[in-house]
């Protein structure tokens, strides 16, 4: 539930960026790494002064009431460029936070042992929430337009807060009959100040690496992602038509990421360990930048980009979540959201200023790709050092702090 209804408002999103101007994305991506830096700070109080029990499903409720507010903003200016701008960075910032709070939540219930046998199946849920999203998008937008698709959406999101509460209280029931399972409750705040997460995250070389991962998967996807919107932009004159576009790809890329993670992931894990899982979208992404370099071409770019996608929705990002059952609830809730929102974007925005410079040098998506060759090789690099790591900690039982 929660994912269809991230991917018929994702649509939206990349075609408010068209609206906008495909030549100014680099200042969307710095104003939503601005706004996602103000906002990791207010998330960290929040999570100070509520019970995680309030505090987590505060975030979706939050979400619903400034969706119904975007409803009434496209009533008024459907295709005035602030507004478009707004969406643009309210969504941009709202879809990390949602998608941590969720991914922390299952981390928060679920040992590292159960995880990899069920964070696999759990992520394909989403992705089949994540078909029926674009699918959704496709054939409503001719008829009830952009405002009908924010109204579709908001319904789902009602049904993902009362699934929230439900998960809340499966927690306190594994908690007392399952020893396996993690012995954390909810029932609590997170003391400490704003920036809490920042100190745990420089205090701590596995969250560092985690960031590191992070910020170099967003580095790949941000160029790619630069490419196919110049394209898309190109190629489709009317709104519609580009929603359409954008949620097409969507549903390719949903459909092939729900085959893996039912039939391939965790098994991969529970045979090769979770340093195969995080290593395999590098090695992906480096043959697809390397066959790029030796066919620059519209149809190499869309499968680039779709390749890039699926390997991060369906292999490294649940690979990653795995990673954060053997943290500390501190961690999960803080560090974990600083890395999933500020660093994930930070990464957005460096990016898309490279991105720009070298438009700008005149090296075009040659530059580009070779820019996303070098971050492959290193990316490789630090998922090896990560999974080391995570297997030595579940190996000790430990709680990193």
């Amino acid at each position: 539930m929660l994912l269809g209804s991230y991917y018929i408002l994702r649509p939206i999103r990349d075609t408010m960026a068209t609206v906008f101007g495909v030549s100014e994305l680099q200042n969307l991506f710095t104003g939503t790494f601005i706004i996602t830096l103000m906002c990791a700070p207010v998330f960290a109080w929040g999570a100070s002064k509520l019970k995680l029990s309030q505090f987590v499903p505060g975030v979706f409720w939050f979400l619903l009431v400034t969706l119904l507010a975007f409803y009434e903003l496209f009533q008024l200016a459907p295709h005035n460029r602030w507004v478009a701008a707004a969406y643009f960075w309210w969504f941009s910032v709202v879809n990390l936070f949602l998608i941590s709070v969720f991914w922390t939540l299952m981390a928060d219930v679920f040992s590292a042992p159960q995880a990899t046998r069920l964070f696999a199946f759990i992520a394909a849920g989403g992705s089949l929430g994540a078909i029926a999203g674009p699918l959704i998008t496709t054939s409503l937008v001719a008829r009830v337009g952009v405002g009908g698709l924010l109204l579709a959406a908001a319904g789902g999101f009602v049904i993902v807060i009362l699934l929230l509460y439900a998960l809340m209280r499966e927690k306190a029931t594994l908690r007392a009959l399952d020893a396996e399972a993690q012995q954390t409750t909810l029932d609590h705040s997170l003391p400490g100040n704003p920036l809490r997460g920042f100190a745990l995250l420089f205090r701590s070389s596995y969250l560092m690496k985690q960031a590191t991962f992070l910020l170099l998967m967003t580095w790949i996807a941000t160029v790619v992602y630069f490419l196919q919107t110049d394209l898309i932009a190109k190629a489709f004159p009317a709104v519609e038509s580009r929603t359409i576009a954008f949620a097409d790809i969507d549903l390719f890329v949903n459909i092939c990421s729900a085959m893996i993670l039912i039939f391939g992931l965790g098994r991969t894990w529970q045979r090769y360990g979770v340093t195969a899982g995080l290593i395999l979208s590098p090695i992906i992404m480096l043959g697809a930048c390397l066959g790029l370099l030796a066919a620059p071409n519209l149809f190499m770019v869309q499968a680039t980009r779709a390749l890039q996608r699926i390997s991060q929705y369906a292999i490294a990002r649940p690979s990653r979540e795995v990673l954060f059952t053997v943290v500390d609830q501190q961690s999960k809730y803080k560090a974990k959201n600083v890395i999933d929102t500020v660093v994930y974007r930070f990464g957005d925005v460096t990016a898309a200023w490279m991105q720009a410079g070298l438009r700008a040098a005149g090296f075009g998506l040659l530059g580009a790709v070779g820019l996303g060759v070098a971050v492959s090789v290193a990316w490789g690099f630090v998922a090896v050092a990560m999974g080391r790591q995570y297997e030595a900690i579940r190996g000790a039982s430990g709680i990193v702090d």
